[in-house]
């Protein structure tokens, strides 16, 4: 089987600098501005690398819309007087690629079925989609990604602004497709944490440098200081990792979030 996702040589600017540098890659993490969202968008191929070249299941990037590659966005609520269902959303996964008049088929009626139930949105899925939760949706917007059975599954900060039991709840969705279909996943996420127990790797993007590893390489104090160029430490605080005195974009200052001396990756 060809690799889910290769990248050789990579690098992508923006204003001089350089935002990342390529590498095989699970989960990708680093702070504001470091080029996380930017290194999915040339995945998709919607941007261009400023030097090298990137394959997707054996086969360069090339253009828009390619159906071999599933994409979860960042979690956005929908208008609540929108007035389609949830089925109907992940019925555009289905057919939204084919131009011209829609042709109701059985096997896309029956597809849409299957995903329904393998993104856990039963209970849901008759229901207006601008009256869900955000973990609904995003359930729902996970349905979509899977349509074509993807090889490569991106997911870029899926988790924002769900709570933490639809988070664990998405993380379960995607590792279980993952774990069935041997299929790529790249997720970017700003916090480590709920993902942790299921990553295989990091890539940690930072002043325009990265590294790649086992959470255990990747996470720890040594290797986060070298990154960034400053001291950082790596903490367990209530069974979560925080990063202390990390860097913003190149901005020597500490993260404030929770408990205002330190953040979650």
């Amino acid at each position: 089987m060809n690799n889910p996702l290769e990248i050789r040589g990579g690098a992508l600017h923006r204003d001089g600098r350089t935002l990342w540098a390529g590498g095989e890659l699970i989960a990708v993490l680093g702070p504001s501005g470091s080029g996380k969202t930017s290194l999915v968008r040339a995945i998709l191929g919607l941007d261009k690398l400023s030097a090298g070249t990137i394959s997707v299941l054996g086969a360069p990037v090339a253009g828009k819309g390619n159906r071999r590659i599933g994409y979860i966005p960042q979690q956005r609520p929908l208008p609540p007087d929108t007035s389609l269902r949830g089925r109907d959303l992940i019925t555009l996964g289905v057919t939204g690629h084919r131009f011209g008049f829609p042709i109701r088929r059985k096997a896309d009626a029956e597809r849409v079925e299957q995903l329904i139930d393998a993104v856990d949105a039963r209970s849901f899925a008759d229901r207006p989609v601008g009256q869900l939760s955000g973990g609904e949706q995003q359930r729902l917007r996970a349905g979509q990604a899977l349509a074509d059975e993807p090889g490569l599954l991106l997911c870029d900060e899926p988790l924002t602004s769900l709570d933490l039991a639809n988070q664990q709840g998405l993380v379960a969705l995607v590792d279980d497709y993952r774990r069935r279909t041997q299929a790529g996943v790249v997720l970017v996420t700003h916090d480590i944490n709920p993902v942790l127990d299921s990553v295989d790797r990091i890539l940690y993007l930072a002043g325009g440098k990265f590294t790649l590893g086992t959470p255990a390489e990747v996470l720890n104090t040594a290797v986060l200081s070298d990154l960034y160029g400053a001291p950082v430490e790596v903490l367990r605080a209530g069974g979560r990792l925080v990063v202390v005195g990390a860097p913003d974009a190149g901005e020597a200052h500490c993260h404030a979030e929770a408990d205002a001396h330190g953040d979650d990756l």
